[in-house]
């Protein structure tokens, strides 16, 4: 079996509209958190800036919480801008809904891939794994790493999973030799 990896490059751009320009991306840059106490509550927030005209924007992390119901370690996190913490804070579907923003994962990954060995008995079986839930096509992934066209994938690989339909995690297939 030939294991196969989605990894993410950088972030992904964030679809949400500017309210300064036409703009539909931001960007979440480095990542940063700003956060706002007064007296006992306590306000987090995810900085984004708008690709086009660089507008500083806040996500709503946590909003008027008591000040004690927030984990102390995740506070020092949010203090420190925690990479791992701005990743899992921007993948969280039930953040980016509450925020009404989709994630743009345009050129934004890359596929890591073992190539099919030509002198190896067919059929070739390749398991696909994610890092990260970058959504792709399976047809177009597997065209891409074997050099084929969508086509010739419909025509010689097999797997338990449709081909059109966008996937975000891991799945296996069979590539057919040649007829």
């Amino acid at each position: 079996m030939l294991p196969w990896v989605v990894r993410r490059t950088r972030l992904p751009l964030l679809s949400t509209r500017c309210v300064d320009c036409p703009s539909e991306s931001a960007t979440t840059g480095e990542g940063r958190f700003r956060i706002n106490a007064q007296g006992k509550v306590l306000d987090v927030w995810l900085l984004v800036r708008c690709v086009s005209c660089d507008r500083t924007s806040k996500l709503t992390v946590h909003e008027r919480v008591p000040v004690r119901t927030v984990d102390p370690a995740a506070l020092d996190r949010y203090h420190a801008n925690d990479p791992e913490l701005v990743v899992s804070t921007l993948f969280d579907p039930a953040f980016a809904k509450r925020n009404r923003y989709t994630l743009d994962w345009s050129g934004a990954w890359r596929l890591a891939l073992t190539p099919v060995p030509l002198d190896e008995p067919w059929p070739v079986r390749v398991e696909v794994g994610f890092d990260d839930p970058v959504p792709v096509r399976p047809d177009r992934l597997i065209a891409r790493g074997l050099g084929l066209s969508r086509n010739d994938v419909r025509r010689r690989v097999k797997g338990d999973f449709a081909l059109r339909r966008t996937v975000s995690t891991g799945f296996a297939f069979t590539v057919m030799p040649l007829d």
